[in-house]
């Protein structure tokens, strides 16, 4: 751009030489001659001028170049770290997302370690309670089955005497035909058998032909006594006559069974009306519910009976008499046997408190007698302790009076201990003051 306008000035100054040259032929040179001068001078200025500029233009394009290079050195610079950066920038965004996924896992870990021993402390006693009654209702699951074995055991067992005793009643009901003394043995004997299988113990539940005074002076002797608990006792007779039950079972004739079975009906109510006379309820040394078993020994027999009367049940329970089978009698007896069993558990937990309050009793005792103990052995140290303290204390304690005497030359064969010989010297000069 400076080129061009020096051109330009150069230019200018030709024409303005050239004029002022052609006016210095028509007579004005001089003039000419003065004006050139001092257009020269303005031109040496101006290329003087120019060249200060040019200088300084090389100057600044210089400067512009080393500027140039500097900011291409600093843009290559700021690119690179620019990428660095931008390395940095990811590598520490991997770094951080490690480092959080680290820290998250750590309390996730501790959170669930927390929440883990935090529900265990609270469903441990949850889990324990869970445990007893699992355990409960197995053991009860467990008795549920032994019981109820042993309760088809027992139907079982029931179902084939009752199988036994008809099949023995049914057969020997022929061979009994009008021996009423056969037929009360026989009935006794069935009456046993039920007996026996209730689980009772002659002689301790059970007493057989136990003879019994009654209020009036007579001698009675029932069939069986069956004791329970608290002293009170339950009368069997099994005395009853069933030649006409056997009539009826062997008749012929609808006629004959009809009049067999009125026979039979009668024998039973007259047996009934013979068992209550004899008042078992009030002998002496029985103390009996106010009511005795009549114990038929064939379960037909009753049922035949009791079909054609209906009302024969409520006749005996009037005159304070049960009508037994032995179906019945054994559940009856079964039932007593089950009393026995839970009143001997009573006895065992009274007998174990009885025991532990005796325990209590004779520990409070010991307790007792070792503090007087103590207390006596404390009064005997105290004494002990003022007996030591008399032998070595106070001016001419014993010790000291016996160190003295020793050493004007007795003799002897041991010594006193020197801590007790010490003190007596102590004490003896403490007294001294």
């Amino acid at each position: 751009m400076i080129e061009i306008i020096l051109v330009i000035v150069g230019l200018l100054a030709g024409i303005l030489i050239g004029f002022l040259y052609g006016k210095s032929k028509n007579g004005h040179a001089e003039e000419v001659a003065a004006q050139v001068a001092s257009f020269q001078k303005i031109i040496d200025e101006q290329n003087l001028e120019l060249g200060k500029e040019r200088a300084e233009n090389k100057s600044h394009i210089q400067l512009s170049a080393t500027m140039q290079t500097k900011l291409d050195a600093a843009e290559e610079r700021l690119a690179k770290q620019r990428a660095e950066f931008e390395e940095m920038k990811k590598t520490l965004g991997l770094e951080f997302k490690q480092l959080a996924d680290r820290i998250f896992e750590e309390k996730t870990d501790r959170l669930k370690k927390d929440n883990k021993e935090g529900l265990d402390a609270l469903l441990a006693p949850l889990k324990e309670r869970i445990k007893e009654f699992s355990d409960k209702v197995e053991n009860t699951h467990k008795k549920d089955i032994q019981e109820r074995t042993g309760l088809k055991s027992e139907i079982d067992r029931l179902i084939k005497l009752n199988q036994q005793l008809s099949t023995d009643a049914q057969s020997l009901t022929t061979a009994l035909r009008g021996e009423n003394k056969t037929q009360g043995n026989w009935g006794e004997l069935i009456l046993q058998k039920v007996l026996q299988s209730s689980g009772l113990t002659e002689g301790n539940e059970y007493r057989v032909q136990h003879a019994v005074t009654n209020e009036e002076g007579r001698r009675l002797q029932p069939d069986v006594v069956v004791n329970l608990p608290d002293e009170r006792h339950i009368i069997i007779d099994s005395k009853v006559s069933l030649v006409a039950y056997e009539r009826l079972v062997n008749a012929d004739s609808e006629e004959d069974r009809k009049q067999h079975l009125r026979d039979h009906l009668l024998s039973i109510k007259t047996h009934v009306k013979q068992l209550s006379e004899k008042n078992y309820q009030q002998s002496q040394n029985l103390a009996s519910p106010d009511f005795v078993l009549l114990f038929v020994p064939i379960e037909s027999s009753f049922a035949t009976a009791i079909q054609a009367d209906a009302e024969l049940f409520n006749f005996a329970w009037s005159r304070k008499i049960v009508i037994v089978t032995p179906s019945t009698l054994l559940a009856t007896l079964r039932t007593i046997q089950s009393v026995w069993q839970y009143e001997k558990q009573n006895r065992n937990v009274e007998e174990i408190a009885r025991l532990a309050g005796n325990l209590y009793d004779k520990l409070a005792g010991f307790i007792g007698d070792l503090e007087k103990v103590g207390d006596r052995i404390n009064a005997a140290a105290k004494t002990h302790q003022e007996a030591v303290s008399k032998l070595h204390t106070g001016k001419n304690n014993v010790i000291r009076i016996a160190e003295r005497t020793k050493s004007l030359g007795i003799e002897s064969k041991k010594r006193i201990p020197d801590d007790l010989v010490a003190k007596s010297k102590e004490n003896e000069l403490d007294s001294g003051q």
